[in-house]
C-alpha cells in the first residue's frame, strides 16, 4: 500500500500542476522508485528475508498427512506390544 501512495501522491499534484498524464505517469514513477528505495528499505529487507528462509530451509516441511500416518502406525505398533520403530522379524525372539 505504500509503495502505491509513493507514486499516487507525486503523480497527482504533477497532473494538477499541469504535466501531461504520460509524462506525470513517468516523473511519478522514477519518484516514486527513488522514494521506495530510500524509506522502504525495512520492509524490502524483511521480504527478502523470507524469501531467503524459505528457499534455504535446513529441514524439510513436515505434511499433515504425514504426521497423521505416523501416528497412526505408532498407535498400531503400541497396541501390538511393540515399542514404535521396532518390528519383530520371523524366526528371532
Amino acid at each position: 500500500m505504500l509503495r502505491v501512495l509513493v507514486f499516487a501522491v507525486p503523480f497527482v499534484i504533477l497532473l494538477v500542476l499541469g504535466f501531461p498524464g504520460w509524462l506525470a505517469g513517468v516523473i511519478a514513477a522514477i519518484i516514486g522508485l527513488c522514494l521506495s528505495y530510500i524509506f522502504l528499505r525495512a520492509p524490502r529487507d524483511n521480504v527478502a528475508k523470507d524469501l531467503y528462509e524459505v528457499r534455504h530451509r535446513t529441514k524439510e516441511p513436515v505434511h499433515p498427512d504425514a504426521e497423521s500416518e505416523d501416528a497412526a502406525v505408532d498407535r498400531a505398533a503400541a497396541a501390538d506390544g511393540n515399542p514404535a520403530g521396532t518390528e519383530q522379524r520371523p524366526g528371532t525372539v
